[in-house]
């Protein structure tokens, strides 16, 4: 028989090892999963507050010049006209005040290190009082769209082919350059414009963040898909040099459950099947005389 001092160290030990194992999982258990992942648009929720802001006009866009080549993000060509300037001090800034956005210089910039972008953060930054640790260059996500071959041609013709193409296929591109030059769809403006918000939205949380775009279509693309718009119709929301507008929320949320469609040609089920075609409306009845008159023909034939 074992004795009373071997038991009791024995269930002292136990209770030891039970305490141990049972204290870390409870240690373990409380480590909440990682919420960082890409944003779905439409939204109707996103953890910080938006402002999108184009920034105010390029000597190039000033010259009708379409300047699109990252190769020229930091060039002066791209800084702040004379005229520019006037829509960041005159109407950038006071919108922004009176939108409520930066009291107390707590807000967060993220232009993009376009010449005219950055420029417009730095005048802004100045006179709301923000400090420079919060203006973030973007290097890539909010660069403007690349215009390809039609860098040639004059921007007010640029835009109008742009146009023309997104309102037929939001994938359609310009075409292609020699130069290097990007040549980007409505689609391929929303994949960086997802990017940029994911990191934005992983990062802070209830907090003012004011996106500054080089040109209309990263903010475009950006509000239609947010509110759930078919990205063909993007220019809805096209932004003039020097405006200012709050980032609108959608109505309901992203639908994230699985999608049912019928396949009546399998494999080829990328697009939903289209619907059945309508019964054919039901054919009057013969009269009775039509019937007897046929009846005659056919006796005599």
């Amino acid at each position: 028989m074992p004795s009373s001092a071997g038991s009791s160290r024995r269930s002292l030990l136990l209770g030891l090892g039970l305490g141990l194992s049972l204290t870390g999982l409870e240690v373990a258990l409380p480590i909440p999963p990682s919420h960082a992942s890409l944003v779905r648009f439409p939204a109707d929720v996103l953890n910080n507050r938006y402002f999108l802001v184009r920034a105010g006009e390029s000597y190039a866009e000033s010259f009708g010049e379409p300047l699109t080549n990252p190769v020229w993000k930091t060039s002066e060509r791209h800084g702040l006209s004379e005229f520019g300037k006037e829509q960041v001090l005159r109407g950038i800034i006071p919108e922004l005040s009176k939108l409520g956005s930066c009291e107390d210089g707590s807000c967060w910039l993220w232009p993009s290190i376009t010449q005219n972008s950055y420029q417009t953060a730095e005048v802004v930054a100045y006179v709301l009082g923000v400090g420079r640790s919060r203006i973030v260059p973007e290097y890539s996500f909010l660069d403007a769209r690349g215009l390809g071959a039609l860098e040639r041609v004059r921007l007010d013709t640029a835009l109008e082919a742009i146009a023309e193409g997104d309102s037929l296929d939001s994938n359609w591109r310009p075409p292609k350059g020699e130069d290097g030059t990007p040549h980007e769809s409505a689609q391929d403006v929303l994949v960086r414009m997802r990017q940029m918000m994911s990191i934005t939205e992983t990062q802070y949380s209830g907090d003012d963040v004011i996106i500054i775009s080089p040109d209309s279509d990263c903010l475009s693309v950006l509000q239609a898909a947010v509110l759930g718009v078919d990205l063909r119709q993007h220019r809805r929301y096209a932004f003039r040099s020097g405006e200012v507008r709050p980032l609108q929320l959608a109505a309901e949320a992203f639908d994230g459950r699985p999608m049912r469609f019928s396949c009546p040609d399998p494999p080829k089920c990328t697009q939903r099947a289209a619907p059945a075609p309508a019964p054919a409306p039901p054919q009057p009845p013969v009269p009775q005389q039509a019937l007897v008159q046929n009846a005659g023909l056919l006796e005599d034939a």
